[in-house]
């Protein structure tokens, strides 16, 4: 059985601004719980609380439940809005969760073998186009993320939505096209030239200079 975070809230009037600053100047954030057909919920959460589960990654994409009055509401955090200059979280929604509605939600993507890359080997950089990708499934199949193999790749190859594979009932958002996820690009650093390489370019230079000095003595003689 799946255990979910209880985030503790106070309901509230909704509506007045009024009572939005004065819960804000109280160490409070006010949201709204709404969807489901239902009437929405005004509440507020302790801006300490709510700072403490915003830091989790996963916040956005993991059902959690809301406690109002000794009721537990399932929803999935949808927005926080944040002070500008601040950047203290100002109010925050919430989704009731049912298990019939999809939704697009963006989910992070993860790599892995990247030891086993023949082109990371070869001093290629992986280049990530997309950290996350967006994904369309009910809330309770969210995956905490989407996992690439990076194993066998070289220099110039790609990875693709085609080559993620998902879960079973969950389908990327963006699904008219093969999207790239990641590239792995040559190496921004030239390599260092070889002792060889050295001597080749270093002859190369003097026998530039001896023609130089052929023509300057063939210059002087045809003007003497």
């Amino acid at each position: 059985m799946v255990d979910f975070e209880t985030i503790s809230s106070t309901r509230r009037e909704p509506g007045s601004k009024g009572v939005a600053r004065r819960l804000r100047r109280d160490g409070f954030v006010p949201g709204i719980i709404y969807g489901n057909s239902e009437a929405p919920i005004a509440m507020a959460i302790e801006r300490r609380v709510l700072s403490q589960v915003i830091s989790d990654p996963r916040f956005f994409i993991r059902l959690v439940d809301v406690e109002i009055d000794g009721t537990k509401h399932r929803v999935l955090p949808r927005e926080v809005q944040f002070h500008p200059v601040s950047d203290q979280p100002m109010h925050v929604d919430f989704l009731r969760f049912d298990p019939d509605r999809k939704i697009a939600v963006a989910v992070p993507v993860g790599f892995e073998n990247d030891r086993e890359s023949i082109g990371i080997k070869r001093g290629g950089i992986l280049n990530v186009v997309r950290h996350e990708v967006e994904v369309y499934c009910t809330a309770d199949k969210i995956p905490s993320d989407l996992s690439v193999d990076l194993e066998g790749l070289d220099i110039g190859d790609s990875v693709r939505a085609s080559d993620i594979t998902l879960p079973e009932g969950i389908g990327f958002v963006i699904s008219d096209r093969d999207f790239t996820v990641a590239t792995i690009a040559p190496p921004t650093v030239l390599a260092e030239p070889t002792e060889e390489e050295e001597e080749t370019d270093e002859d190369a230079v003097a026998a530039e200079g001896e023609d130089e000095v052929d023509a300057e003595d063939a210059s002087e003689a045809a003007g003497g």
